[in-house]
């Protein structure tokens, strides 16, 4: 058996620059939650690499915290 994808060293770094973006925008995980629709356990799980994030997901992630996708993307290296 393999390594699980979010556990991949580039899914890491994903969930490290979530967890940026909503700091940086200064929102609590309740605050994230609430704007994006979806319990605060959900943004912990996805923020932990419990929890994977879907392209739909990230992209509100994103524009919740005020941050362009496509930079994001290229900040992971991808």
């Amino acid at each position: 058996m393999g390594t699980r994808p979010q556990h991949k060293p580039k899914y890491k770094k994903l969930c490290t620059i979530l967890l940026r973006l909503r700091t940086d925008a200064s929102l609590t995980q309740r605050d994230l939650g609430t704007k994006l629709k979806v319990p605060h356990s959900v943004i912990f799980k996805i923020e932990h690499g419990e929890r994977r994030i879907d392209p739909v997901e990230f992209a509100q992630w994103c524009r919740a915290c005020d941050a362009d996708p496509a930079e994001i993307i290229r900040e992971i290296g991808l």
